[in-house]
């Protein structure tokens, strides 16, 4: 944990035990007709409602319906809300601002960039006519650690995350009365990432197992040679970020109960961690996609044909297997309308296309057709398994010639029915398109698949199961807006005839476990 993170929760556990300062402003606000009184210590108004912490805990106060009495009350003329958020120095630079700057003009503002305090930027957005500031974006550019640490000392209101939440920061979270973080109604993706594992351009090798690139980072490899690299001693980049519980790098390219080795070069920036790997021919380092920079990703491959590299429609269907969405959380407490507007525009599929135009890979929706599955379906020829027949290889090819796959991908968490976030956030875009028409007339079949674990005909009967989850999550999102005679969705399990990847390892047996959506002319 960086110094200014447990700084920030210090404050946070002083603040919960030790009485406010002086400085703290009383407020009594009465409702219209008299009859109701509510006093304490006010926090803020958005233009909207009232934040004050009372004898009862913090209240959230409509001020259509109440007046405001006392020192701590705000001057109601030329108040707007002020919307605070603190993350990722990549997501919350090359991406937040992006997505501002397009709610702003779609809503008829004009949008005026200024320098903030201690590296923030800020955003003001003015009414078009009369030149009146309605809102303000504050962005500081810290990390995700640092973002989850802002969020738990009420010093943000939005966190920019290339990261889940870590099970101590959901704690914390918890017990500064944020909310539970882990719940999905507090996690947003709004564009998707990948780690890249980088070398020095000087460096000849152009792809690594992800077996090897664990044991790389555990110390297991020593030597570029052991990986068919030269005969040199191998030097190890991370980001602090990812070395914390939960991260992608623990979770999967760390080997189950394996711990990284203390060799390790640590970086609070991608930019510092880029400028050593460029500059040192025998160094490795985990980038990520949206961050570019003049040193060599390396490709992901496997003994079972599995061959990945981080290009957008793979990372989009989570076919590459570390694929990192990129999260906007939020706190359980009401935030200003301004705020409620913009997450609500950035998961919808109009702010895909301002993503597409930043570093990050945008959620909306590409089609591949059955020609482009070829190398899949080779592999899966090459590698079924005793269990598996010509029959079964001849059945899903005649499912799914002649029809398209959305690059809508489904997986789950640990290989129960629960999707993970990509997956939500997937769910909630193919209902906004099936709900806009885009599929009428047309067929979507859920494909279920799974891994080779087990019996084939358990694993077809498991795939179909989760098949028909992921349609009713969809159906679920729809709500009453599903009309079933505008379009025809179908359910198939397939179990583990197409594998993606090796089942010897967690990993592969993650990214088998999968449903895919394929698009048919009716």
């Amino acid at each position: 944990m960086s110094s200014q993170s447990a700084a920030k929760i210090v404050a946070l556990t002083l603040s919960l035990f030790l009485p406010l300062m002086a400085q703290a402003q009383d407020v009594n606000l009465l409702s219209r007709d008299g009859t109701i009184s509510i006093s304490g210590t006010f926090l803020s108004f958005d233009g909207e409602f009232y934040r004050v912490d009372t004898d009862l805990g913090v209240l959230t106060v409509d001020g259509t319906g109440v007046q405001c009495e006392g020192p701590g009350c705000p001057v109601l003329d030329g108040n707007y809300a002020q919307i605070r958020l603190s993350g990722d120095p990549t997501g919350a630079a090359g991406l937040v601002p992006a997505l501002i700057t397009a709610f702003a003009l779609r809503n008829g503002y004009v949008v005026e960039e200024e320098p903030g305090v201690d590296g923030q930027t800020a955003l003001l957005l003015l009414d078009a006519e009369s030149k009146l500031v309605v809102g303000e974006f504050l962005i500081a550019p810290t990390s995700s650690g640092e973002g989850f640490a802002d969020l738990v000392s009420e010093n943000t209101d939005v966190v920019v995350s290339l990261r889940k939440v870590s099970p101590m920061e959901r704690s914390l979270a918890q017990e500064a009365g944020v909310g539970d973080l882990s719940d999905p109604l507090r996690a947003r993706v709004i564009g998707l990432d990948a780690l890249v594992p980088v070398v020095s351009r000087s460096n000849l090798l152009e792809g690594l197992s992800l077996t090897d690139l664990s044991n790389i980072y555990t110390g297991s490899v020593t030597n570029w040679s052991e990986v068919g690299g030269a005969d040199a001693p191998v030097s190890r980049h991370v980001m602090r970020d990812d070395l914390r519980e939960g991260s992608e790098f623990r979770r999967m390219i760390l080997a189950k109960g394996a711990s990284a080795t203390d060799e390790l070069i640590v970086h609070d920036s991608y930019t510092a961690l880029s400028a050593a790997v460029e500059h040192d021919p025998y160094a490795i380092g985990l980038g990520r996609m949206s961050a570019g920079g003049s040193v060599k990703p390396l490709g992901l491959t496997g003994a079972c044909g599995f061959e990945a590299q981080a290009i957008a429609p793979d990372i989009k269907t989570e076919d590459y297997p570390l694929t990192r969405p990129v999260f906007l959380y939020t706190p359980a407490r009401r935030l200003p309308k301004l705020a409620r507007e913009f997450l609500e525009f950035a998961v919808s599929p109009a702010a895909q296309v301002v993503v597409a135009r930043t570093a990050f890979v945008d959620q909306g929706v590409d089609h591949l057709s059955f020609r482009d599955q070829g190398r899949r379906f080779a592999n899966a020829i090459t590698h079924a398994g005793d269990e598996i027949s010509l029959d079964d290889l001849q059945d899903v090819t005649a499912a799914l010639q002649g029809a398209k796959r959305l690059t809508l991908g489904f997986r789950f968490e640990g290989g129960a029915i629960g999707l993970d976030a990509q997956s939500r956030s997937n769910v909630h875009l193919l209902a906004e398109l099936i709900e806009a028409g885009v599929y009428d007339g047309k067929e979507l079949m859920f494909a279920g698949f799974s891994d080779g674990e087990g019996a084939a005909p358990v694993n077809r009967a498991l795939s179909e199961r989760r098949a028909n989850a992921v349609l009713l999550a969809v159906r679920r999102a729809l709500g009453e807006a599903f009309e079933p005679d505008r379009l025809r969705l179908s359910v198939q399990g397939y179990g583990e005839v197409m594998p993606l990847a090796c089942d010897d390892v967690a990993w592969g047996r993650s990214l088998n476990r999968r449903v895919e959506i394929w698009l048919r002319e009716l």
